[in-house]
Formats: structure tokens, C-alpha cells, sequence
């Protein structure tokens, strides 16, 4: 007998080695390490099979056997199965994101032993004032002292000082010890609400009966306006299935999300609960995914890869934010979270609720085809009102870092009357490009089609498509005057014209520069929440899901880009942000107002959801969509290639296309990619478009083996990618 392994390789089959002599057959699921080329990878078992495929005098033996039982439960097993096909993915790309990464890397799936610091007799009989001179050794001690474990990984994620530490041991205070962490323990099946829960209104009690009263698999879109209460019909409907003995999965697009959303779950539930994101390092990841297998959580919060955690005895997932574009991985294994997780919910056989207030069209068509129940939110929970809309036309009028004279005298309004305001610009950095004032030239990025984004405060000029940096140029490179000026506006300009036009009213930026440290968008969104800060400023991490009651105004001070835009999911994009950024506002029994300022006042998309709504536009949308013969109504995948040479990436896609039917699939290209040069490469792409799923699945599949094998394919790189949320 031989072993079926999947490898970490963009390689579409597996891969046959020999058992180790004198040992039973590893089982599926389980990882291995064994020889590949030069090196050593870790692999996961698939299947036995008596041919290896291949002399059997070149196949080479397993090294080790890294698990004993398989990783994967029947329905992840399954999962990764259906996922991989459908996705057009090998498992050995599949597998592996399953899993964290310490497991990819070889390490034990059973907890470790780790370092834990402790106290020493001294160290319990110190008092604190005997470190008044050493604060951090003080609050150190004071941490242990309280009976709270320290281990070595948590030192820096704490904000605790590596040197205080050092000094505590060299005082011998405390000292280093091996354990072993205890084994998870079962959740507590008896428990009772942290807090008492606020009575739901009419249409909220109606979505709570309607998911708690399902059994097996559905799927409950929560279509609710911002601020009608969907998080509390997910605590309510949760509850149900707590008090079962059943956990619940919850994802949430962004770690933007996470800080207030742990805090309500935490008050509401007392009971154990693993939070997993991105900033969330591999040892704690590693550690929740070992109690979360072993039953110990009773919750599992998350971004898009917290879907794969294991839970025994799963009983609900919510997807919050449904919509939302980063629920879709881009790189390596491209699937969409959101979809995903329908399918683990019918594997399961448990109800999922997919909640927005701007669902999704592909939801939508769900609901429209019977698939998925629809259940609404019309109003604003407690006394939130509906925001007072206004389109400023800013032609003719002069700008300061983005803002109009009447949106400033807005501003001054709401901030004299003891509110905060909140300005969205999508646009990190301080400008978008720099121009030389005497030649013109623009400093452009030598690996990418696109212009450097200024970041005055670091004193560089950044790429954001490929990350190159260079310090920010004093001279033109041309012509070497030192005339230089910045064109556009970033939230880091915008940031610093409100501290000039309002000196005595803090602000607080949030963007992916400005929250980059850990523990720095916790610290920001908290002085939000106080009332510290009195103006916002941020990207997309501010637009959505946030409760901020104190907030009366919201101004998005540029959206035109997305009216003109290539991608046809432009205007969907558009209308979901303008939805989601205006239901910030009002949000408590204050009066809300939003303003869009645009240079398009006349534009129809801007009029329909100022007049008419999201449901409005989406209708419209579905029928464009089915009239251009686009998804949801058509489904779409994308064959790209890059190469150092144009003609590398156009001529392999020519020849994939000579080698598809006719018939059942179109094939739209190839084209080069809206940015066609980026990080060096030059990049082509081809739509390919289906009338359903079946015939897209059976067409490409065997057309993909025989483009796995052309000459061209070896001279640039290449991926199909299905149901893409972007084509820039």
C-alpha cells in the first residue's frame, strides 16, 4: 500500500510515498513529514492506494508520522473536499489553510509545554511599594501577585517590559518554569445571562422565532437598516442554542469589528469564548484551536479563517456583515468566507444567518430563488431616527483638505451643540501622488502602473500595490527643481486641516497606518466611545458596524471615483459604503444628518439611494445584471497571468482559450488587467462566463488539466479564480 499525500505546491494532484516499515498506515487527515525535492515538507494524508502512479522503485518513504488521529471532523473533511473542486484549487492549497500555521509547520497538535513565569516566596511576600522606583516591575508583579498566569509568549502582547522582567528574576521575585497547560475543560452547560437582555421590538422577536424555531439546515438573511438591532437578535437567537449545549460561530469581516464585539458578547455571555484575527499570534491561535477542538469554547469569534475551527458540537454561525468584500481571500486558496460557511452550515446541518443592512446581490438572488428565508428589519431599534440626507455639489466651490465651506459651517454646528462628527475619505496617507511644479512630472511607482502615495508623517513616499517605499524626494528626478507638490487628499492631510480649522476639538484618525501597532485601535475607538474625541476621521474601518450614539453628522467627502469605475461591481460597492457610512449617524435619540459631497450631483446611482434606498438600487441592479448576462445571474470566474514579459502572460491565455469548447462557456479576453503592471510583472486576464454552475464545473475542469500542461504556462504565473469580488 501506498500513501496519498497533498502537498503545500500549486501542483493539481497528489503526491505517493511509502509508509514507514513496521508501522500502521497513517490514517487520512493526519499530517506527515516526508522528502520533497531537496528539502523536507509537511503534508496531510488523503487516501491509500496499492499503485503508487509512478515506478514504484522512485518512490520515496515517509520520514515521520506527525498525528495520530485526523485533524480534520467529518464535515471540515468534507468541506475542504467540495471547497477544493470548487474553487478549481489542489487540496495541498486547501488543506493547510484549515489548519494554523504552527501545525503547517510540523509542530504538535496536542498542547505544548510552554515558559510561565511565576512567583517565587519572595515574589508573594513583596509588597509593591517596594518597587515605587521601577513602575513596570511594579505592575508586573502586581499582575502575578493577583493570581493571573504569565506565560512567555503573552510578555510583549500584555505591553509588559522584557527588562522589568529580567529584573524581577534577578531580584529572585520570579522565575521560569516548564508546564504543560491543563487540558480545556467542558463549558459550563448551567449558566445565566451576564446582563439582562433589552426587550426586542415586534420585528426583532419575529426573526428571533423564526431562526430558534428551524431544526437543520437554513439560511436566515437578516436584513435590517443601520442601527435596527441585528446584533441582538444574534444574542438572542444564540442564547437559544447556548442553553442547548451547543456552540456558536460567529464571523465579522474585519478585526475593526472585533474590539466592541467581544466586549458586548463577553458582557452578555459568561462563558468561554476564543477570539481569532489577524492580530492574533500563532501561539494564541494555536492554543484556540486546540481548546476549541477539545469542546472548551462555547463561542468562536472571528475573521474569515476562524470558519475553519473545529467545534464538536456546532449549533449556529452568524455571518455579520455578509456583504462585506474582505470576507473573500485573495491570495493562494481564493475562496469567499460567506459562501464557505453556507456550506459548512448544510454539512452540519445547522442554521446560518447571514445579517447587513446592504445584503449582498448574490443574497439577494438567493432569497429571490427561494434559497435563503428573508427576514427584515425596517426600523431603527430604541429611539434612533432616520438621518436627514444631503447632496452638496462642490463645483465652483473651494476646498480645504477635501472639505467644502458649507460642510465646515456643518461642522462647527453639530460640535457648538456637544456631538461628534465623522468624516469618511477612503484614502490613506496624506496625498495621492506628487507633482513636480515645474516639469509636472509625477513620481511614479518603477515596479507598478500607479503613482506613490505620500505618507508626510513617516517621510516617505509608498506604493500601495506593491509596498515599495522610498524617503520622500526633495527634487524632481527629471528636471531637479525643488518645487514639489502633493495632489489630492489623504486621512492624514484631512487629519491635520481639522486640527488647524478646529485647534481646541481633539480628533482621532483611524486607518490601517494609524492602528497598525497592537492594542492602538482599541486605545482609539475607547477615546470615541468616552467622548475624548469629538472628530473622526477614517477609511473603511470606520464605516461600518460601530455603535458611536453621540455621532450626528457623517460626511463622505469623495465617492465620484466609484461612479466611473471599470469593475462592474463598482456601483454595488458605492451604494452598500454610502448605506453603511450614513447609518453612523442618528444612531441614539439624537437627529442625524449625512452629507455626500460629489462633483456629480446629477448622477442617477447618487439620486436612487438618497431617494429610494439600497432595496431600491438592488432591484434595479439584479435587473441590469441579468440583462448584461453577469453573476448573480451568470456565473463568472477569471483566468490571470503575470509575467516579466508582456507577451509571456497575453500568449498563454491565447492558447488556453484555443483549448476551450465551444460552446457553454464564453470567454471574454484576453486583456491586460486594469493596473497591467504591478511588483514588476506585466498582468493579463479573460472572463470566463457561464449561464450555471454545472456547466461551468464540467467544462473547466478537464479544460484545466490540459492548460496545466501547456509550454507557455511554465513561463509566467497563473490562477483561475472563481466568483472574484475584483477585477482591478
Amino acid at each position: 500500500m501506498y500513501v496519498q499525500i497533498a502537498l503545500p505546491v500549486p501542483l493539481p494532484r497528489l503526491f505517493s510515498y511509502r509508509p514507514i516499515d513496521g508501522q500502521p498506515l497513517p490514517r487520512p487527515g493526519t499530517r506527515v513529514r516526508v522528502p520533497f525535492g531537496a528539502q523536507s515538507q509537511v503534508g496531510i494524508v488523503v487516501a491509500h492506494a496499492e499503485e503508487p502512479g509512478l515506478d514504484p522503485a522512485k518512490v520515496k518513504p515517509v520520514q515521520a508520522y506527525l498525528d495520530e488521529a485526523s485533524l480534520f471532523d467529518a464535515s471540515l473533511w468534507k468541506l475542504a473536499q467540495t471547497a477544493s473542486r470548487y474553487y478549481f484549487t489542489p487540496l495541498g492549497l486547501v488543506l493547510p489553510q484549515m489548519i494554523p500555521v504552527k501545525l503547517r509547520k510540523g509542530e504538535g497538535s496536542d498542547p505544548q509545554p510552554c515558559t510561565q513565569w511565576q512567583l517565587t516566596e519572595a515574589g508573594r511576600l513583596a509588597t509593591p511599594e517596594s518597587l515605587k522606583r521601577a513602575p513596570q516591575q511594579q505592575r508586573l508583579l502586581a499582575y502575578l501577585q493577583a493570581g493571573h498566569p504569565l506565560e512567555d509568549g503573552q510578555v510583549t502582547a500584555l505591553e509588559f517590559s522584557r527588562p522589568a522582567l529580567k529584573a524581577l528574576a534577578d531580584k529572585g521575585l520570579i522565575l521560569a518554569q516548564e508546564v504543560l497547560p491543563p487540558a480545556p475543560e467542558p463549558w459550563p452547560r448551567e449558566w445565566t445571562l451576564g446582563e439582562t437582555p433589552p426587550v426586542l421590538n415586534p420585528e426583532q422577536a419575529v426573526a428571533v422565532s423564526a431562526i430558534n424555531q428551524h431544526r437543520g439546515f437554513g439560511c436566515f438573511v437578516l436584513d435590517g437598516v443601520t442601527g435596527s438591532g441585528k446584533t441582538e437578535v444574534y444574542l438572542t437567537a444564540m442564547a437559544e442554542v447556548l442553553r442547548r449545549g451547543q456552540s456558536v460561530l460567529v464571523l465579522v469581516p474585519e478585526i475593526g469589528l472585533t474590539p466592541q464585539t467581544i466586549a458586548r458578547f463577553r458582557r452578555r455571555f459568561p462563558l468561554p469564548m476564543e477570539v481569532l484575527h489577524s492580530s492574533v499570534n500563532d501561539n494564541e491561535r494555536l492554543a484556540s484551536w486546540q481548546r476549541a477542538r477539545a469542546g472548551g469554547a462555547a463561542i468562536v469569534l472571528g475573521t474569515r479563517s476562524a470558519l475553519f475551527t473545529p467545534l464538536p458540537d456546532l449549533g449556529l454561525i452568524v455571518i455579520d456583515e455578509e456583504h462585506d468584500a474582505s470576507f473573500k481571500q485573495q491570495e493562494g486558496f481564493r475562496y469567499h468566507g460567506r459562501d464557505l460557511a453556507v456550506m459548512r452550515a448544510q454539512l452540519e446541518n445547522v442554521p446560518i444567518i447571514l445579517g447587513s443592512a446592504t445584503p449582498a446581490l448574490e443574497t439577494l438572488n438567493n432569497v429571490k430563488q427561494g434559497r435563503y428565508r428573508h427576514l427584515t428589519l425596517a426600523k431603527r431599534a430604541g429611539a434612533g431616527q432616520p438621518v436627514r440626507q444631503i447632496l452638496q455639489d462642490i463645483r465652483h466651490l473651494p476646498l480645504d483638505a477635501g472639505l467644502s465651506p458649507p460642510l465646515i459651517q456643518r461642522i462647527r454646528q453639530h460640535l457648538a451643540d456637544g456631538n461628534q462628527v465623522m468624516l469618511f475619505l477612503n484614502r490613506r496617507g496624506f496625498a495621492p501622488a506628487l507633482l513636480c511644479h515645474e516639469c509636472g512630472h509625477l513620481h511614479e511607482c518603477q515596479r507598478c502602473d500607479a503613482f506613490y502615495t505620500v505618507h508626510q508623517h513617516a517621510n516617505l513616499v509608498i506604493c500601495h500595490h506593491c509596498g515599495s517605499q522610498k524617503r520622500l524626494p526633495r527634487q524632481c528626478p527629471d528636471c531637479g527643481s525643488t518645487q514639489l507638490f502633493t495632489r489630492g487628499v489623504g486621512t492624514e492631510q484631512l487629519e491635520q486641516a481639522l486640527e488647524r480649522l478646529f485647534p481646541d476639538t481633539p480628533s482621532v484618525r483611524i486607518d490601517r497606518d494609524s492602528t497598525s501597532r497592537k492594542g492602538s485601535l482599541e486605545a482609539k475607538l475607547e477615546r470615541i466611545r468616552s467622548g475624548e474625541a469629538r472628530i473622526l476621521v477614517g477609511t473603511q474601518m470606520l464605516a461600518k458596524g460601530h455603535h458611536f450614539p453621540d455621532v450626528t453628522l457623517v460626511a463622505l467627502l469623495d465617492v465620484d471615483s466609484a461612479l466611473f469605475s471599470a469593475d462592474f461591481r463598482a456601483a454595488e460597492r458605492l451604494a452598500q459604503l454610502y448605506t453603511q457610512v450614513a447609518g453612523r449617524s442618528g444612531r441614539a435619540a439624537k437627529k442625524g444628518e449625512v452629507v455626500l459631497q460629489t462633483h456629480q450631483p446629477e448622477h442617477p446611482l447618487l439620486h436612487q439611494l438618497l431617494g429610494a434606498g439600497y432595496g431600491a438600487f438592488a432591484e434595479d441592479a439584479l435587473t441590469e445584471r441579468r440583462q448584461a448576462q453577469l453573476p448573480p445571474h451568470w456565473q463568472l470566474a477569471v483566468l490571470r497571468a503575470e509575467a516579466t514579459q508582456a507577451h509571456l502572460a497575453q500568449g498563454f491565455i491565447q492558447q488556453a482559450k484555443a483549448l476551450l469548447p465551444k460552446g457553454g462557456v464564453q470567454m471574454i479576453g484576453p486583456m491586460p488587467a486594469p493596473l497591467e503592471r504591478k511588483a514588476g510583472k506585466y498582468r493579463f486576464q479573460a472572463l470566463l462566463l457561464a449561464e450555471d454552475r454545472r456547466t461551468l464545473q464540467q467544462l473547466l475542469e478537464p479544460w484545466l488539466v490540459a492548460v496545466s500542461q501547456l509550454d507557455s504556462q511554465k513561463r509566467c504565473r497563473w490562477h483561475l479564480e472563481r466568483d472574484p469580488q475584483d477585477l482591478l
